[in-house]
Order: structure tokens, then C-alpha cells, then sequence
């Protein structure tokens, strides 16, 4: 490529030691930075260095050397000719001249500007600093020409004042290769006077295309907007002509946002009616909630068309299971037949103002195997990944009150609510809880005072898998095998669980399934942590074939909905809608019965939105306040403060007996890192001793069934067609017996 292009490459020698001198590197510049590689092929993985030229200083020590220097950085280039040294002296000019200039203009365009603002005018813009870089190209070539026009007149003058014959020949040789440096130039201010012509050119037909295209747009706005108002006129005639529905739907509710009953944080929108109603946002739901006054409803009076319909006196106020849905709290017992609660404990140590030295843990690393590297304490929270998945069960009430549900669809609203309630305390724990070591178990006993019991197991190392399985003498099952898979994106973590949730009552037989969502972990490198949850959803019952399509929104600095947003729809057999969730993964969940939908305006992408007339949502679940300084214990819930609480007669490969958690917990973290490593260390002498048992069964010729879990079997499940690890008993019996014969020892 010429100097004066974007992309310049060749090789270079570059200094690198006493002792081996100038070694040849492949150097490319490109965008205002220079980098060096060993060879070509070292472009597609590795690269050895690089200096940014907006703030270098370039010099030449003689007749083939470059010298490079930014801040600490110093690069000493060496060419193989003098007219090599110039090519890449011009071209480093001319990409540092650029550098400073895109510099410049983005401090320029640093203000306070709307985003929305900066993108309407980056179409002008953007043209014009293309147009405006140009020039500047052709005015230092032009300042180039100078420079070697000089040096060239001052070989002439030196060629005229010889004397000698012998010297004729140097000078000659001299005035030849300003000469071609010239050439080199002037070739290259010919290309860019070129490329501002053609580009001059290709941005006035660029120009006469937007312009066109913005007429284009406006007829087409009018046309829009005055159908819109058609549609506007006949829904309020086709709404007053509906007995006892003006009230209640005259007008969208400025608060029923698309796809939600109500805005989940009680805020009013700014947006005016057309606007609520008509507007299709990107990645918006697919349906409209309009709530109607159950006072007022006749079904037989209405003129929307009924896909599907309900019966408002279903809805009941004083009967319905939905009304008990957020009276009971933790700290409140709910069943005649439970012991009272035993008293727990509400706080554990602060946790300690430690600050974290990345240099002590990189010289730690030093030397060592990518997996033998230990992670310090200081990334965790006193509890490990089998109290966290235990922690889905602080909300079980919900449980509790789907089995009173005689319908299945309104079961499925509160199994819907306890999906969701299950992210409720993430939103403040950003800290990572320990990796349980291979076979240990957790346990919480809580069948006497909330009437379940759960055990946790790791069942696997690699991949990371645990085992859950909880009963509840309330008439419910739940089972689940979650392999945690992670993904580091630079940025962000993505952390996605696998596996499937199942849920059994046992009366009715309705068995749920359904997966965990994606949990994000944001700002890894620089800022504040923050996690958010996204993705989807489907709940289904594999007995009557009800399916719920929950949608968890991403968040979005410019979006204007309400941030960790929850939205889905309650659909039988048939797919006919029965009820709308809405709320926040965070806060609380609520549920409104349909009971009309019809077909709404189709959206610029060309789907039709369903209309849903509900009535008043009520809320199924409502997240528990925090302990009081909850910020300096981990963020942790009332249920999460317990769950390491020391407990007797548990199994001893329980979480509880884990050393460095219960030394973390305790404010001693040099301790705890300490212990950490042993176990760590620990678990890799039994994995190596169980590597060689497969090498030694595998050269006689037997089978080696690997590592067996102690309370959970490996199960086709007839639901999923997956290899899951299922409870198969035992663990309680021998809690009861205290007989721990069968448990490893892992601590």
C-alpha cells in the first residue's frame, strides 16, 4: 500500500537486546497504531506490541533508523535502505497527523448531547470529516513536497560545486534517491487529491439519494399518521357503543405500558395515547393489556371480537385463592399443622474492608497450570452454590398455595411467580459463591416449621453439576440437575444454567418443567458490578399441556420501560389466553385475568399485536424487604443469613462443615485462602488417584463407572428424554440413624 493509505505494512528490523541485536518483525499501521508481529502469520493470533502514534514522537538517527517513542515506550526501527526509511517516515506522518485529528474531533463531539441527537447528525457529520480528513492529507503531503523539494535543490547545489571526479559518482547517487523520494511523494498527493474527488463525487449522489429519500419518508409519515387517526376514531365508536365498557376502555390507561398490566414501578408514562396504543418498539411484546372495570363488564354487550373470553365472576374478591397471595411472610408461620418456628439467627459478621491487590494474586500465578491457579476468597460470599440453589425455595409459599388452585391455569400463575421469584436475590450479589468440592451435600431441614425438606448434592466436578431435590408434605415435589456453563465475553460474564427444573403435585398430578434464564454480569474489568437476567421463559404442564411464555427484558440504558421487566401470557391446551404476568424479577409479579382478546394494529415489521382486556391485575408475589445492614452482610435475605447457621447432626460432607466458608464468614480471609488451597489441592490428589483407576481398568479390559453420587441416581427422565441425576433415598434414613458410613471425606 502507498504511504499515504490507511494501511501501511513491510518489514522492519527492530532493536530488541544486547545480545540479539536487530531481529526482522512484520509491522503494520493501521487506524493510528503501529504494531509488530514476528512474522505474517502471528496477524491472525498474536501480536507483539504496539504503539499509538497520536502521542509518539518519530525521529531519525541517520540515513536507515526510525526511533519511536511514547511515554515509557521506545522503539528502535532500522530499514534496509534509505528510501525504505522515508516510505515508512511518511507514512508514520501521515497516519499520526490523522490520529491527532480523530483525536481532536471526538474530544470535539464529547458533550452533552443526546444520543438520539449525535445519531440524526451523524449522517452530516460523517461526510464532512471524511471530507475535512482529506484535506488535511493533501496538506501535509503538501508540506512533504516542501521538505524533500528543499533537500533535492540543496544536492543540485552540491553537485554544481564539485571539483573531484571521484566524488561525482556519490552525489549522483545522492541526487537519484531524493529524486525518487520526490516521485514517492508527489505519487502519493495524487492519490489523495484523487480519493477527494471520487469521494466528493460518490457523497453528492449520496446526497440527491437522502434527499429524495426524506420526501419519500414524509409523504409516507402523513399517510401513516392519518390512518392512525381513522383507527383512533373507530376504536373510541366501537368503545362508546360497548354498555358499561366506557369507563373502563375509552382510553389506554397512560400506565398500562405495552405488554405489562401496569407500569411495575407505579410510574406514570410520559407517552400520550396513539403512542401507548399504536407504537411498535423494538423488541416489544406481541400483545396489549387494556383493564377493564369487572363492575361494569357484560360479555354479551361487547363489540370486540372474542378470540377468547372469560368469566369476570371467576375473578372473586373474597374467595379467590389470589387474594391470600402476598399475606403471608417469612417471618409468618401459615400452616395449623407446622411446630412454631425455632429462632434463628438475623445477622453474622460484617463482611471486612479488605482491599484487593490484583499484583498479589498475579505473583501467586506465576509459573503455574491455568487450573492449579487459586482463586482467593475475595471474589466470594460465604456460601456455596448448593445454598444458592437452595435459596430458590425462599418464596416455596407460592407452592403452598398452588396446590389450593383447582384450575390448572391458575396454578400455572403462581409456578410462574415462583420462576420468577427465584432471581429475587440476585440483583445486589455480585460475589460468587465457593465451587462445591465433588460429593458434598447441603441440607435444610425445615419439615416441621414450613413443612419441606431439601438436599443438594455435587454430583459432578467437570463439568460443574449439582443435584437438587426437595419435598414438601404441602402436597408438592421439586427436582432439578443444573450443570453451570459460563462464558467470559470481555466486558461482561455470561453465566447460562443448564438443565431442567421439574415440579410435581401431588394431587392433581401436574408435572411443570421449565429452564432458567441467563444471568449476566457486567462491568468485569472497569466499574461498578451489576447483574441482569434475560431471555425466556416456557413453563409447561406435561399432564393438561397449559404452557406460560414468560419474557425477561434485557436492560437498556435508552430503553424507557421499566428496567428488569417481566412479561407473559397463561395459555391452555388450545393456546386460548387465560392471564397476563407482569412485573419485575426484582420487586413482584402480578397476574390479570383476560377476558377478551382481539387483534390489534399490525406493526412496522408486519406482525399483529393481540388486544388483551383484563381485569384489575392482583399481585401474586412481592419480594421481602433486606435485613437491616444487609449492604455490609453480602446483601444477603433473612433465608440466606441461616442457611450457613451451624446445625446438628448434619452429614459430614454438609456445606456447613466447610472450613474456609465458615473462615470467610468469620472475617478471616488470609485463613480462609489458606484452606481454600488444601481443599482445593485435596480434591486434585482424588481426582489424579481416580484418572489412574480408569488407566488401570482400561489396559485389563474393565469397565470403570467413574465417580458414583451417594444420594442421587442417574435417570432417563420420561418427560425430557435427559440423563438426570434423580434422589433415590436414603439420606434422611441415615440423618435419623446418624450413619454416615458411606460419606467421603472431603474436608
Amino acid at each position: 500500500a502507498p504511504p499515504g493509505s490507511d494501511t501501511y505494512k513491510g518489514w522492519l528490523f527492530k532493536w530488541t537486546n544486547y545480545l540479539k541485536g536487530y531481529q526482522r518483525r512484520w509491522f503494520v499501521l493501521s487506524n493510528g497504531l503501529l504494531s509488530y508481529y514476528r512474522t505474517q502469520a502471528e496477524m491472525a493470533h498474536t501480536c507483539r506490541g504496539t504503539i499509538n502514534l497520536s502521542t509518539a514522537h518519530i525521529d531519525t538517527e541517520d540515513s536507515c533508523n526510525i526511533v519511536l517513542s511514547n511515554g515509557g515506550r521506545t522503539y528502535h526501527l532500522k530499514a534496509n535502505s534509505e528510501v525504505e526509511r522515508q516510505r515508512w517516515v511518511t507514512a508514520l506522518e501521515l497516519a499520526k497527523a490523522k490520529a491527532i485529528r480523530m483525536r481532536n474531533n471526538q474530544s470535539d463531539d464529547s458533550g452533552d448531547e443526546e444520543p438520539a441527537s449525535q445519531s440524526d447528525k451523524s449522517e452530516l457529520h460523517g461526510p464532512l470529516k471524511t471530507l475535512s480528513s482529506k484535506l488535511e492529507d493533501l496538506s501535509t503531503c503538501n508540506e512533504l513536497i516542501a521538505k524533500h523539494g528543499a533537500a533535492l535543490q540543496r544536492s543540485l547545489s552540491e553537485l554544481e560545486n564539485l571539483r573531484l571526479p571521484a566524488d561525482s559518482g556519490e552525489k549522483i547517487k545522492a541526487v537519484n534517491e531524493r529524486a525518487t523520494l520526490f516521485r514517492i511523494t508527489s505519487n502519493a498527493m495524487i492519490n489523495a487529491c484523487r480519493d477527494f474527488l471520487d469521494l466528493a463525487e460518490s457523497h453528492s449522489r449520496k446526497w440527491q439519494r437522502l434527499l429524495q429519500h426524506e420526501r419519500e419518508q414524509r409523504i409516507r409519515l402523513e399517510e401513516t399518521i392519518e390512518q392512525l387517526a381513522k383507527q383512533h376514531n373507530s376504536l373510541e365508536r366501537a368503545c362508546r357503543g360497548a354498555p358499561g365498557l366506557a369507563s373502563g376502555t375509552a382510553s389506554i390507561s397512560s400506565t398500562a405500558k405495552a405488554g405489562s398490566v401496569q407500569s411495575a414501578k407505579g410510574e406514570a408514562s410520559d407517552e400520550d395515547e396513539e403512542t401507548e396504543y399504536f407504537d411498535a418498539m423494538e423488541d416489544a411484546p406481541a400483545f396489549i393489556t387494556v383493564t377493564a372495570d369487572p363492575k361494569h363488564h357484560r360479555r354479551s354487550g361487547s363489540n370486540l371480537s372474542g378470540a377468547s373470553e372469560g368469566h369476570p365472576e371467576d375473578w372473586n374478591l373474597e374467595d379467590s385463592v389470589f387474594d391470600s397471595s402476598n399475606q403471608s411472610s417469612y417471618n409468618e408461620s401459615t400452616g395449623k399443622d407446622l411446630l412454631p418456628r425455632k429462632r434463628r439467627r438475623s445477622r453474622i459478621p460484617d463482611k471486612p474492608n479488605y482491599s484487593l491487590n490484583l499484583w498479589s494474586i498475579m505473583k501467586n500465578c506465576i509459573g503455574k497450570e491455568l487450573s492449579k491457579i487459586p482463586m482467593p476468597v475475595n471474589f466470594n460470599e460465604p456460601l456455596s452454590m448448593l445454598q444458592r440453589l437452595t435459596e430458590d425455595l425462599e418464596y416455596h409459599e407460592l407452592l403452598d398455595k398452588a396446590v389450593k388452585c383447582e384450575s390448572s391455569t391458575e396454578q400455572m400463575c403462581f409456578v410462574a411467580a415462583f420462576s420468577v421469584s427465584s432471581y429475587s436475590t440476585t440483583v445486589h450479589r455480585t460475589a460468587k459463591p465457593f465451587n462445591p468440592l465433588l460429593g458434598e451435600t447441603y441440607e435444610l431441614d425445615r419439615l416441621e416449621e414450613l413443612g419441606f425438606r431439601s438436599l443438594c448434592e455435587q454430583v459432578s466436578h467437570h463439568p460443574p453439576a449439582a443435584a437438587h431435590h426437595v419435598y414438601s408434605r404441602r402436597g408438592w415435589t421439586l427436582w432439578q440437575d443444573i450443570t453451570i456453563s459460563s462464558k467470559f465475553r470481555g466486558k461482561y460474564l455470561s453465566i447460562m444454567p443448564l438443565g431442567a427444573i421439574h415440579l410435581e403435585f401431588h394431587s392433581s398430578g401436574n408435572h411443570y418443567v421449565w429452564r432458567k434464564v441467563t444471568s449476566t454480569v457486567h462491568n468485569i474489568i472497569v466499574g461498578k458490578l451489576w447483574i441482569d437476567q434475560s431471555g425466556e421463559i416456557e413453563i409447561v404442564n406435561h399432564k393438561s399441556k397449559d404452557k406460560c411464555q414468560l419474557k425477561f427484558t434485557p436492560y437498556s440504558y435508552f430503553s424507557r420501560d421499566v428496567p428488569r421487566k417481566v412479561t407473559g401470557v397463561v395459555s391452555d391446551a388450545d393456546g386460548k389466553a387465560h392471564y397476563v404476568m407482569s412485573g419485575t424479577w426484582d420487586e413482584k409479579m402480578e397476574c390479570s385475568k383476560i377476558v377478551h382478546s382481539s387483534h390489534g394494529s399490525t406493526s412496522t415489521e408486519g406482525k399483529q399485536k393481540t388486544v388483551y382486556q383484563t381485569l384489575s391485575p392482583k399481585v401474586l408475589w412481592r419480594k421481602y424487604p433486606l435485613p437491616e445492614n444487609a449492604e455490609n452482610m453480602y446483601f444477603f435475605s433473612e433465608l440466606a443469613l441461616t442457611l450457613n447457621e451451624p446445625e446438628e447432626r448434619v452429614a459430614p460432607t454438609d456445606s456447613r462443615l466447610r472450613p474456609d466458608q465458615r473462615l470467610m464468614e468469620s472475617g478471616r480471609w488470609d485463613e480462609a485462602n489458606v484452606e481454600k488451597q488444601r481443599l482445593e489441592e485435596k480434591q486434585r490428589a482424588v481426582r489424579r488417584r481416580r484418572e489412574a483407576e480408569a488407566v488401570e481398568a482400561l489396559e485389563e479390559g474393565k469397565d470403570y463407572e467413574g465417580y458414583i453420587p451417594l444420594w442421587f441416581e442417574r435417570k432417563v427422565d420420561a418427560v425430557t428424554g435427559e440423563l438426570i441425576c434423580v434422589y433415590k433415598g436414603g439420606y434422611w434414613e441415615a440423618k435419623d440413624k446418624q450413619d454416615w458410613s458411606v460419606c467421603p471425606d472431603i474436608f
